[in-house]
């Protein structure tokens, strides 16, 4: 029987590219967003091009009895989850500390940590019940530097990698996997969502240099998934050629 990936924000981005990928080498997908028009047009463009199973679960992460519900009420047929990607998260604002809105915080700190436990909560437990199963966590290179006005974002983030950190060692007496996977500069709507619109802000972000593709996280997402049952990405750092680190860039002038 073909494996089953639930991939949450998969309306957009890296997200969307992830269901593309997995749904091209015949798994069976499961997509998640806030945005039902747009799953149902992904629900479509997979089951034309690939002719493989899809299902959509659309609801906020952020909103915990919703992620429950959604989860906990799956048919049967799609409640043993193989892989779960924990994509689902978002920058807002790119401000110093004392000038920052609060609110952006909030939702920051409510998609990207809690939103992520909310998930995994509810699709582990099955994993733990079959000792089996493989949890990826998408990260970000503010894991691993923080940069300028970016404080919370990139708290979040490295949250998100000292809890893939506990998550592996919580579960390993149950077989099952728990990976990082964390981008370096992807041109996708992250910048969009960042300046909320402003489409010349983000724009210029990508200017002068190659930024990561959607699909090449989405490639290194696959490639964690498909290693064989005793080998574990742990944590991986993807970054275009052109940047060096979390602001260091090559740009063509």
């Amino acid at each position: 029987m073909a494996k089953t990936v639930l991939i949450t924000g998969a309306t957009s981005g890296i997200g969307k590219a992830c269901a593309l990928r997995f749904s091209s080498e015949g798994w069976r997908v499961i997509i998640n967003g806030r945005r039902k028009d747009r799953l149902e047009e992904l629900y479509s463009l997979i089951r034309k091009k690939f002719n493989v199973e899809v299902h959509i679960l659309p609801f906020d992460v952020c909103d915990k009895n919703a992620v429950f519900d959604s989860v906990g009420n799956l048919p049967e047929e799609w409640k043993a989850i193989d892989l779960l990607v924990n994509n689902a998260g978002l920058a807002l604002g790119l401000d110093p500390v004392d000038q920052a809105d609060t609110g952006d915080w909030d939702t920051m700190i409510e998609t990207n940590l809690k939103g992520l436990l909310y998930v995994t909560k509810a699709v582990v437990a099955d994993m733990v019940k079959r000792k089996k199963g493989h949890i990826i966590n998408l990260g970000s290179i503010a894991a691993k530097e923080t940069y300028p006005k970016g404080s919370v974002y990139c708290a979040t983030k490295k949250g998100v990698e000292a809890i893939t950190q506990g998550m592996r060692i919580d579960l390993l007496e149950y077989n099952i996997k728990v990976s990082l996977i964390n981008p370096g500069a992807t041109e996708t709507e992250f910048s969009l969502v960042r300046f909320k619109g402003d489409n010349e802000k983000a724009e210029n972000v990508y200017k002068g240099y190659q930024p990561l593709t959607g699909e090449d996280v989405a490639n290194a997402v696959f490639f964690a998934a498909s290693l064989p049952p005793h080998a574990n990405i742990n944590d991986l750092l993807l970054m275009p050629t052109a940047q060096a680190s979390a602001n260091f860039f090559h740009k063509k002038t």
